[in-house]
């Protein structure tokens, strides 16, 4: 099953997405350009493989919901996602911030 909800972080509605997968769910939030993201999201990949993308994005480890992954720091991002100052440590929500003030 997948779900899509607004998720609202201070004045700006960001989309939620959860993906009910066998043993495990996706969960990820995007926001203006760029996007956080469960342990699924392989930052790696997209900064070495997909480089020329420039792929803002955020992985947060151990969260299971949107909640958990607006609270939880983390753990890695994209080199264009430090680029607009979003930090390994930062919380998902106060990535969200940032993402959506790029939208601006």
């Amino acid at each position: 099953m997948v779900r899509i909800v607004p998720i609202r972080v201070d004045d700006w509605t960001a989309i939620g997405v959860e993906v009910l997968l066998p043993k495990t769910t996706l969960v990820a939030i995007a926001a203006g350009g760029g996007y956080i993201m469960c342990g699924a999201l392989d930052v790696g990949l997209l900064n070495d493989k997909l480089r020329d993308r420039q792929i803002i994005a955020g992985r947060a480890v151990g969260v299971r919901n949107f909640e958990q992954l607006l609270d939880a720091p983390l753990e890695s991002v994209t080199e264009a996602a430090a680029a607009m100052g979003i930090n390994v440590g930062m919380s998902g929500k106060e990535a969200v911030r940032l993402l959506a003030g790029s939208a601006s």
